[in-house]
């Protein structure tokens, strides 16, 4: 898949084996909600986001027992075939941990920094033993700046540097500066300690979409860091996804971002993966990746009084989940492929023409046929009460045809085997 948009410039860091810049695709990662103390659960969780398309994933790392936790956790994810990235989140303490569990210090792909809470008047020598200690692991650190936790003695400084002005500022400007000057002030001291300029992530974290659009367009401006960009809180379900998709689709169609997460609030007992499921389709809604076959279906209207259309597409729906698993890893391309399920003849056959595979289904009082486009041009044209199987069948040949490896470990040329199975 290829998009229009130009990527901010920006240097390349590498957190495990993952590269996060502008010279990578946009990286999805994710977090567990786990308690970092239970070794077991956490793993769990960091192989079912794995899995589900996080490309990082990040623990809590809160206290003594987590930190301990940590070398378990990696081991028992490596156990299970992932090689996921794993980044540790630390607020207020996380320089005492660091030292004093130097295990879960190399454990960690990437240690996560908040400069708003390191530590009181000790903020800056707390920051520099961090870096050290990331220094001496070889690791990079991401410096992520939250509005709930700014640095409260810049933010003085600078609302009572705004209030002697001669010609003052709304507060919210001053806070979303004083967000920019946190992260890259930050960012300098983690140079002046040692660390390299390609080993440093900055993230400044909203709740608010149009917060979150100028705090982004004000650091991006300044620096050529990656960026890690997302909303801090979201919230749960429809309106967490909406604001999530609002705010990163603007700034990813500016070329602002290198990695991102999508913080919703799960329901009790909800799937975590859902996040990741909503961050890689932003990112293939924008055309910037490919992670699963998209399947357009029409709303429905009064022309499509019957629901069959719309049990079929989430049947068709339902069978590209299943089969992705093994596709990914036996059909290279398949995620980028566009399979079509239309209600009635208005906008069936020309929709279905645009898609690698289509369906047009009759509507209300059509004549009962659907004829079924591949690569743009009529295939068949199925009846009766079998058109889903018979549907999945030739989906499924399209496939075997179009995304294969061939013994070399080269794709081979598109529809070669098809004629086949026609």
């Amino acid at each position: 898949m290829t998009s229009t948009f130009s990527r901010r410039p920006s240097v390349t860091a590498l957190v495990g084996g993952v590269k996060v810049g502008a010279g990578a695709p946009i990286v999805v990662q994710s977090m567990t909600n786990t308690d970092t103390a239970d070794p077991v659960g956490t793993a769990d969780q960091v192989i079912a986001l794995n899995e589900a398309g996080s490309e990082l994933v990040r623990v809590t790392v809160n206290n003594d027992e987590a930190a301990a936790a940590v070398p378990e956790i990696l081991d028992r994810v490596r156990q299970r075939g992932s090689n996921v990235p794993v980044i540790g989140d630390f607020h207020y303490n996380g320089h005492l941990l660091l030292a004093k569990y130097p295990a879960c210090a190399d454990a960690l792909a990437k240690y996560r920094i908040n400069p708003g809470n390191v530590g009181g008047k000790r903020r800056d020598e707390n920051f520099r033993t961090i870096v050290r200690i990331a220094l001496d692991h070889d690791k990079p650190v991401r410096i992520g700046v939250n509005w709930g936790s700014l640095d409260q003695d810049l933010l003085t400084e600078m609302m009572d540097a705004n209030a002697r002005s001669s010609a003052p500022v709304e507060s919210r400007e001053v806070y979303l500066e004083a967000m920019a000057e946190s992260a890259l002030r930050s960012a300098e001291l983690a140079e002046e300690v040692g660390l390299s300029h390609d080993r440093i992530i900055i993230s400044a974290k909203v709740s608010g979409v149009q917060d979150l659009v100028d705090v982004y367009r004000r650091i991006a401006a300044r620096c050529d860091y990656p960026l890690h960009v997302g909303l801090t809180e979201a919230g749960m379900g429809m309106k967490g996804i909406v604001a999530s998709t609002a705010g990163l689709s603007i700034l990813l169609s500016e070329g602002i971002g290198d990695t991102i997460r999508v913080s919703l609030t799960p329901r009790p007992n909800g799937d975590r993966t859902e996040e990741v499921r909503v961050a890689q389709q932003i990112l293939q809604s924008l055309g910037l990746r490919s992670f699963v076959p998209q399947v357009t279906a029409c709303p429905g209207c009064g022309r499509t009084t019957s629901s069959f259309f719309q049990h079929m597409a989430e049947d068709i729906q339902s069978y590209i989940r299943e089969q992705m698993p093994m596709w990914r890893a036996s059909r290279p391309g398949v995620e980028e492929m566009k399979v079509a399920v239309m209600g009635c003849v208005v906008n069936g056959p020309g929709e279905s023409k645009h898609a690698n595979i289509g369906i047009s289904l009759p509507g209300t009082f059509e004549e009962p046929k659907a004829p079924v486009y591949v690569d743009g041009a009529l295939y068949t044209t199925l009846r009766g009460d079998t058109i889903v199987a018979e549907f999945l069948k030739i989906l499924e040949g399209y496939v075997a045809s179009h995304y294969r490896v061939d013994e070399s470990g080269n794709r081979g040329a598109a529809g070669v085997l098809y004629e086949a199975v026609k």
